[in-house]
């Protein structure tokens, strides 16, 4: 690339820019816009303060509040999360460092149809979750994690086998969230990037280990706040504010300067070359392989079932719905301001920065200068630390209650349950860095592991969905579907690769083909072969027996029966959720971009309209996520608030369990669950 042809692409649009020297070709070019010692006040100091914080709501929970501090109440959070905080939950842990890095990299890449396809196919399978969500408390209520459903319907061997996939899953999802994060800390403040990879985990573990599920969930709120707060912010910046010094500041700015942009630097596989039309090749490639990849970072991720297990019966399919219809302001409305305003501004960013995310700082530096780099690493330190979190006690709660407690100490009981979950959380939060560091050291980039995930584990997807959805599945259908399905995808993948290239390397290997192939053969091949065997020898499972997974110790809240919580009321939750789910999933997959292609590339009242329904999902999305678990949990926020006041700790939810269990079990079953 000429130097010469560098400055000219800034140029063409009118301006020249005092940041930037002629013939720069790099953003960054190893400069950085902030101090070194505030990175380490990030990574270091947020770190702890939050875990202060959170350790201190959780301590004023536990005794003001009456929260029971059982092993159940660590694992499941009293299974009575409300839909407000579910949803808020959701958000937080679907957001990675790829949620706000990598789509915005797609975005600079594909246009439009880059952060449409990110946003629609990564929430499609949060609203399709929502239907397994309503299983779990139609069919095993009293379970602590997917696996035990597993043990249950199947055995030991499909056990052991789904443990090595789930345990993977948290391994790859873990690794790029750190990977993310200490990639945008190192460029933006100069911190050792493999010092930053290992602490980062370690902020969060703390409060984690303290206060396990619910712990995650106080966190959740303040996280999400701060992501949502920093995404309006920057998206105002680039299309609603006037003033703006970087030459943007409105929509009819930012579609002048793309339009421009697409005549000297036109898109590849895009109509006209242009950076406003979702006729995009490219983008629907990256939309396919997306949308299979992400069902196993979804479906066979213990964070999300754990979400289910702690929702309140009724909330779990408004909070997993919900949870993602806001979720996906985040890619959506994030990276069309990011990365089309990154294209807009003509910054002089490289394809390597722009692999490793580094167009949000690129932009963010831009509009705010440091404080717009303080701000954007700040959301993404909450991104990361939020997430990294759910994975933790995630992980934690396979080790104690699918490891620990069926093979190791089957009479465990609660106090060394919790034990060993807060050891976990402590060894995991250590382990995690190194995978991350692992990662650096073979030079894997954040968007090259993010497609390589559905490779890995999208194979599990359906037969771990099977496990609670179809009662003609087997064991050794769902086993022989996962196992083949991944040496498939492998195979796939590889030859692809060496087909398309003529060798295997990591680049050749990330190539969008070899992704999609990889992730195809994964998911398919799984499916046709769970089917296939599940019909030539079906189980014929009685769902009745799932609803005796043990409970280590007493919670109430797994027996509640009555009201919007009742199995009936849970029925009728069902047929909504199928309803919903899919008719959400149809609208956004198929209906929205199909009447978007008749636009060709966007004309301006067409291209206003897009970043308007942007905005405004942004907005409404930011205020759900913000006040509604405040407005559900008020009167428990009172009654901590009143006997904090009174310095008088509350009674603990634990002595109304013989009370409710003999209210909804039969005749005997209630002692022996309290003697149990």
């Amino acid at each position: 690339m000429a130097t010469a042809e560098c400055y000219k692409w800034w140029d063409i649009l009118g301006h020249d820019s005092p940041n930037f020297a002629p013939g720069q070709c790099s953003f960054f070019q190893g400069k950085h816009a902030l101090s070194e010692a505030l990175g380490w006040v990030i990574v270091v100091a947020f770190g702890a303060l939050f875990t202060l914080l959170t350790s201190v709501l959780v301590y004023l929970d536990y005794r003001y509040g009456g929260t029971s501090h059982t092993s159940e109440q660590f694992s499941t959070a009293g299974r009575s999360v409300k839909a407000g905080l579910t949803a808020c939950d959701i958000v937080s842990k679907w957001t990675w460092a790829a949620t706000l890095l990598q789509s915005a990299n797609v975005a600079y890449k594909y246009g439009v149809s880059g952060p449409f396809w990110y946003a629609a196919g990564a929430t499609i399978q949060v609203l399709l979750f929502a239907v397994l969500a309503v299983e779990i408390k139609r069919k095993a209520p009293t379970t602590h994690t997917v696996l035990e459903i597993v043990k249950a319907r199947w055995g030991t061997g499909p056990h052991i086998v789904f443990l090595v996939f789930c345990l993977l899953t948290n391994i790859i999802v873990t690794s790029m969230l750190i990977l993310g994060g200490a990639s945008v800390v190192n460029a933006l403040t100069g911190v050792n990037i493999y010092a930053g990879a290992f602490l980062i985990p370690i902020g969060v573990m703390l409060y984690t280990a303290h206060g396990g599920l619910k712990a995650t969930y106080i966190a959740a709120w303040g996280h999400v706040a701060v992501i949502y707060i920093a995404l309006v912010i920057f998206a105002f910046m680039i299309y609603a504010a006037p003033s703006s010094p970087v030459g943007l500041g409105s929509i009819d700015k930012v579609y002048h300067n793309l339009m421009r942009m697409a005549e000297y630097r036109p898109v590849s596989g895009n109509k006209e070359g242009s950076f406003i039309t979702m006729l995009s090749l490219d983008g629907l490639i990256f939309g396919i392989i997306n949308i299979i990849g992400n069902f196993g970072t979804v479906f066979v991720d213990q964070a999300y079932w754990q979400g289910a297990i702690a929702a309140k019966p009724s909330a779990t399919y408004k909070g997993y719905l919900l949870g993602g219809l806001c979720w996906f302001a985040i890619p959506f409305t994030m990276a069309t301001s990011m990365g089309l305003g990154a294209r807009a501004m003509n910054l002089p960013i490289t394809i390597a920065e722009s692999n490793a995310g580094l167009v949000p700082p690129a932009v963010a530096t831009m509009l705010l200068g440091a404080g717009g780099a303080f701000l954007l690493v700040f959301q993404l330190w909450m991104a990361v630390t939020a997430s990294g979190s759910a994975e933790q006690i995630a992980v934690s709660s396979l080790i104690a209650y699918d490891v620990y407690k069926p093979y190791i100490n089957p009479k465990a009981n609660g106090r060394q349950m919790i034990f060993v979950s807060r050891a976990v959380v402590i060894a995991y939060g250590i382990l995690s860095g190194v995978f991350a560091i692992l990662l650096l050291k073979i030079g894997l980039s954040l968007g090259w592991v993010y497609l390589f995930m559905g490779v890995c584990v999208g194979s599990a997807v359906v037969p771990i969905a099977f496990s609670i959805t179809w009662a003609k599945c087997s064991g050794k259908a769902a086993v022989t579907g996962a196992i083949g399905g991944l040496i498939g995808a492998v195979i796939a993948w590889m030859c692809t690769a060496k087909g398309l290239s003529g060798k295997i390397t990591i680049d050749t290997l990330g190539s969008d083909y070899a992704m999609l192939a990889g992730n195809l053969v994964a998911i398919c091949l799984s499916g046709i072969i769970c089917v296939v065997m599940s019909y030539m020898s079906p189980q014929n499972y009685n769902w009745a027996e799932m609803r005796d997974i043990p409970l280590v110790e007493d919670d109430p809240a797994a027996f509640a029966s009555d009201g919007e919580d009742s199995p009936e009321a849970l029925t009728r939750a069902l047929r909504w959720t199928w309803l919903t789910g899919g008719a959400l999933t149809l609208v956004l997959v198929v209906l929205w971009p199909l009447l978007s292609l008749p636009a060709g590339v966007f004309n301006k009242g067409y291209f206003t309209m897009w970043i308007i329904i942007a905005l405004i999902w942004g907005l409404i999305a930011s205020a759900v996520c913000i006040f509604t678990p405040i407005w559900e949990s008020r009167q428990h926020i009172a009654k901590i608030f009143n006997h904090l006041v009174a310095c008088s700790p509350a009674e603990t939810n634990k002595e109304a369990f013989a009370d409710t269990a003999k209210a909804v079990l039969p005749p005997g079953a209630a002692d022996a669950a309290a003697a149990h």
